[in-house]
């Protein structure tokens, strides 16, 4: 490790200023993987006294890393990589394909798994009758443990009659039941995080947070998923790719 910090070093002949330098350096090497998901960063001192700057300049570079989401503090431990999951906005998988898909661990903490009669919402959204049975389930999404998005699914329950039986994956319960969507239209907007948001996905209230209504199809057109997912927007990134 010492000997590659050494490749961080910011040039002292560059307008640029140092710090800058360091936090661009330092982002390129955990995007290039150099750092993995949760792994420590080297501290303050240790990057001072390696790549002979000040702890100053240190410092307000790993702040900036921190701004951008790519870096986590931890007090009393010190600052860590930011897991982050880019999810392609062209392709319809579940959470847990795409964490395996990108080493991490998927998982799944049950708030609530029930039944009951769908709302307004829920009635205008998949195209039910009033007073139709459906099934609700909430959950925290996590990554190797850490806490990604809040989420709450709505399903018929002509398709799902007992909720419970739903276990980490529900795309994997959908596709052994035959009815998994085929295709899914999906709004993205930004939120701020409410005290309970707050204190379910472990960040501050009011932090920035992205708000997903996914509606799922299958392939005669029915809508089977209603989902609403509430992402940390430090962990959670969208990419399109676009051609002209």
């Amino acid at each position: 490790m010492q000997f590659s910090l050494r490749d961080f070093k910011p040039d002292s002949d560059n307008a640029t200023p140092l710090y800058l330098q360091l936090a661009n350096k330092l982002a390129q090497g955990i995007q290039s993987g150099r750092w993995q998901p949760d792994e420590a960063l080297p501290s303050e001192r240790l990057l001072a006294e390696t790549l002979e700057i000040s702890r100053v300049t240190a410092r307000k570079a790993l702040a900036m890393l921190c701004e951008r989401g790519l870096l986590s503090r931890r007090h009393g431990s010190g600052t860590y990589i930011t897991p982050k999951l880019e999810q392609p906005l062209s392709r319809l998988t579940s959470f847990s394909e795409e964490l395996r898909q990108r080493g991490f661990v998927p998982g799944s903490r049950w708030i609530q798994r029930e039944s009951g009669i769908a709302s307004p919402e829920e009635i205008l959204s998949l195209g039910l009758s009033p007073n139709t049975a459906v099934s609700r389930l909430k959950r925290l999404r996590t990554a190797d443990n850490v806490v990604m998005a809040i989420e709450t699914t709505t399903i018929p329950a002509a398709y799902m009659p007992q909720p419970q039986l739903v276990t980490d994956s529900l795309y994997g319960y959908l596709d052994a039941h035959h009815c998994a969507p085929t295709r899914a239209l999906q709004h993205i907007r930004a939120i701020n995080a409410t005290a309970e948001q707050a204190h379910l996905a472990d960040i501050k209230p009011g932090a920035a947070m992205l708000f997903i209504t996914r509606i799922g199809y299958l392939q005669d057109g029915t809508a089977i998923e209603l989902t609403h997912s509430y992402c940390r927007s430090d962990y959670y990134d969208f990419v399109a790719e676009l051609f002209r």
